[in-house]
Order: structure tokens, then C-alpha cells, then sequence
């Protein structure tokens, strides 16, 4: 009895061995994605060999899928030239992985003449994760420094008319001009992004969206030459959370009002945000002309800054190159001098007219700013003017709203400045309110 049952204890021993052997090991769902190795379609990982055509075709290949795929760019350096990725696609859920880096070529005529280098156009469930896009800027600023003929320069990675689009883990490097460009998309996630370029790189902005909704930043370190973040018309119900910036000229709603006729602003928040020795903190710019559009509903909260020029900062006579003949008017001043002379009971009106050198006012900026608040704001400045609310007598400033902000000057109190700007102040708020 004893040996039959441990028969059966054996045989069901080796039963269980011979299941757990055969069942099929879990995997991830990446892992059954099929893949489409750029290298499979002639891309070479010597940063030297145009890869341009073997990108583009991987792209086709991944694009054309009715199943979910991944896109690789294995370890290497690959050398691109302008490159469109287009949809819309067959599937919803393309998993473009960089593992090495993409690089630009040397020369700026190449790309340089193009508005994008790299550019993701209708496309929908896009993912791009990881990997360095090494822009190649220098050459082009030098060129712009020298006051030579040079091309505009590209943005490095362009995201236009598309949704649903992640982008994680990315490191851009050195772009020709704005690093990264969102238009005209919907529900964009940019999460764990790197951008670096130095702090004298003209028109590097890192990211920039306009005419889009519900774009997300989070978790990201942004050095460059320009704005950190910059807001453009057409913005909706967007977060930036936990960035830092600088060197930069600091997270921007606008430049607004360029235009007569403009899409405005609304609906931003921005917290847990670090400055590092920016030219600007949190800062509301718009031309100094007229115009229909507006910033409302934006929320600055919970900030650090650390020796940042204008950490709270609303420009309405924004004028970046100190050359803005639109934003003023000439008006001549015409004198009148009567003078009547009597001769018996008749007598002569002889008019005298002095016309003097025309000069000029200011038009005023029409963007209506209103319902802003600045939110548990602290650090340093490295101006004495820490608040600065410089808005408009055409549209001035309504619903400003400061609640503990907490700004020094070399150890002493800063100071706040207000033209033609309404709110209130509560909580803490140093230096003291001038609304």
C-alpha cells in the first residue's frame, strides 16, 4: 500500500514537471509586437551613411500594420536628413524605440532650408521613447552670429495635426531652432524629455505648443537658449508639472498678439517648476498692438527660483529686437494762429498754419490678460524689480492674484511694479503687492 502510494506521488510529481516545462514562458506585450529594425532596411550605425531612405521605409512598413508594431533604431549613431513621417496609419498604436542616436549632417544647407528635420504629420497612437536627436546646431548659430547668408534652421522633432502621441524619455541636443514643436494636436504627452543647448543659442526654444489641447509636460530638464516652455495661440487645457529650466528665458505664455486676428490662450496650469539663473520665471508677453487676443484661467503654483532676472513677469509691450515700428503710430501736431486785422468796418481773417515734427505714442497691446494667479512662489532674483506687471492701458490687466510668494534681492526685500494691472494679494506675499 505503502509503495502504491508513493507510485502515484512520483507520477504526479512528474506530471507537474512536464507542465511548468512546456507551458510557454509570459511576455510582454513589446516583446510580441512585431519589429521593423531600421538596420534591416539598410540603416547603418556609423553616423557617416545617409539612413534617410531605410527610416523612411521602416516607417511605411510600421505604418502599414493592421497589428500593433514596434519602429527600432537599435545602438548606434544614424545620420538623417529632413524626414516626414506621415499618417494616417492602418493601426493605432506605433512604438517607435531609439536605443541609439539620430543625427543631423554637418552641413546646414541640408536640413537647415526646411522648417522640421524630423516630423511626425496625422499620425495617431504614436510612441516615441528614448534615444538622442543630436540637432547639430552649432555650425548654423555661428553662422547667424558671423551675419553670414544661412538657411532659417529646422526644428528638431515636429508633432503636427496628430493626437494620442506620447513622447518619453527623449534627449534632444543642440537643434538649429526650437527643439520641439506641438501644432495642431490633441492629447500630447512629452514625459522624462532632455533638452540641452547653451544658454546663448539663438531661437532655441525647448518646447513650444500652439493651436493645440490637452498637452501635457511632465518630469523634464530643459536647457537652452530661448524659452524653456513657450505657449503660443491656440493653447487649451494644458499642464506643465515638475520641470526644470535653465539656462533659458523661462516658461512663456506667448509671444501674443502678433497677429490682429489670434486664437488666445486659456485653461494652463503650471506647478512644481525649478528655475536655475533664467532670464525669466514665469512670464505673460504680448505685442505692443492691437489685437483680439486673450490669456485667462492660468494657474503659476508651487515654484523655485534660484537667481532668475524676472521671476514674475507680464510684458505687454514685448518687443524682442527693440525694432517695432507696428507698434507705434506717427501723428502730426498742426498749430493753428489766427490773426485779424481791422481796416474801417471790413476786416481780413488771415490763417497761419505751423506744422511741427510728428512724434509717436504707443498703441497699447488689445491681448486681454485676466484671471492669473501666482501660487506658493519662492527664491531669488537677480533684479530688484522680483513682480513686475507691465500690462496695458488698451487692455490692462484684470484678476491678478498673488497668494504666498515669497522673492529676495541680494538678501533684502525685492519690489514689485504694476502699470494699468488689477488683483489681489493674500497669504504671505514679499515683496509687497503694488495691485
Amino acid at each position: 500500500m505503502a509503495i502504491h502510494s508513493n507510485l502515484i506521488s512520483l507520477l504526479f510529481l512528474a506530471t507537474t514537471i512536464t507542465i511548468l516545462t512546456i507551458s510557454p514562458r509570459p511576455t510582454s506585450a513589446a516583446t510580441r509586437r512585431p519589429q521593423f529594425n531600421v538596420v534591416r532596411f539598410g540603416a547603418r550605425p556609423d553616423g557617416r551613411t545617409d539612413s534617410t531612405r531605410a527610416f523612411l521605409t521602416a516607417w511605411t512598413r510600421a505604418c502599414g500594420s493592421r497589428v500593433r508594431v514596434i519602429m527600432l533604431v537599435p545602438k548606434g549613431r544614424f545620420l538623417v536628413r529632413n524626414m516626414q513621417f506621415t499618417g494616417p496609419c492602418r493601426n493605432r498604436s506605433i512604438f517607435v524605440r531609439i536605443l541609439g542616436t539620430i543625427v543631423a549632417p554637418n552641413n546646414i544647407w541640408t536640413t537647415g532650408n526646411s522648417p522640421h528635420w524630423i516630423e511626425f504629420h496625422r499620425v495617431d497612437g504614436v510612441t516615441i521613447s528614448g534615444g538622442v536627436l543630436d540637432g547639430k546646431g552649432a555650425a548654423l548659430w555661428a553662422c547667424k552670429k558671423a551675419g553670414r547668408s544661412c538657411p532659417n534652421g529646422a526644428t528638431t522633432l515636429s508633432i503636427s495635426n496628430s493626437q494620442n502621441v506620447v513622447v518619453s524619455r527623449l534627449t534632444s541636443l543642440n537643434s538649429h531652432m526650437f527643439h520641439m514643436v506641438i501644432n495642431f494636436c490633441h492629447n500630447v504627452k512629452l514625459q522624462g524629455v532632455r533638452i540641452s543647448a547653451p544658454g546663448n543659442s539663438p531661437n532655441t526654444d525647448g518646447i513650444h505648443v500652439q493651436f493645440s489641447t490637452a498637452v501635457t509636460i511632465v518630469s523634464s530638464k530643459i536647457a537652452t537658449g530661448d524659452d524653456c516652455v513657450s505657449i503660443g495661440p491656440g493653447t487649451a487645457n494644458m499642464l506643465v508639472d515638475k520641470v526644470t529650466c535653465g539656462p533659458g528665458h523661462g516658461i512663456s505664455i506667448g509671444s501674443l498678439g502678433k497677429d490682429v486676428n489670434e486664437q488666445g490662450v486659456q485653461n494652463v496650469t503650471v506647478r512644481s517648476t525649478t528655475f536655475v539663473g533664467t532670464t525669466n520665471g514665469f512670464r505673460i508677453k504680448a505685442w505692443g498692438k492691437p489685437s483680439n487676443g486673450f490669456a485667462r484661467n492660468i494657474l503659476f503654483q508651487h515654484a523655485t527660483m534660484y537667481n532668475v532676472q524676472n521671476p514674475i513677469f507680464i510684458d505687454q509691450r514685448y518687443c524682442p529686437n527693440r525694432n517695432c515700428a507696428d507698434q507705434v503710430k506717427k501723428k502730426k501736431v498742426t498749430h493753428f494762429c489766427c490773426c485779424v486785422f481791422f481796416v474801417t468796418l471790413n476786416y481780413f481773417v488771415v490763417v497761419i498754419t505751423y506744422n511741427f515734427a510728428p512724434y509717436t505714442y504707443h498703441q497699447g497691446s488689445g491681448v486681454r490678460v485676466s484671471d492669473v494667479t501666482y501660487q506658493n512662489i519662492r527664491g531669488t532674483s537677480a533684479t530688484q524689480v522680483a513682480v513686475n506687471f507691465d500690462c496695458s492701458n488698451r487692455s490692462p490687466c484684470r484678476g491678478i492674484r498673488l497668494n504666498n510668494v515669497r522673492l529676495t534681492y541680494r538678501n533684502r526685500a525685492a519690489v514689485a511694479s504694476c502699470r494699468n494691472a488689477g488683483g489681489t494679494a493674500y497669504g504671505f506675499v514679499q515683496p509687497r503687492s503694488c495691485l
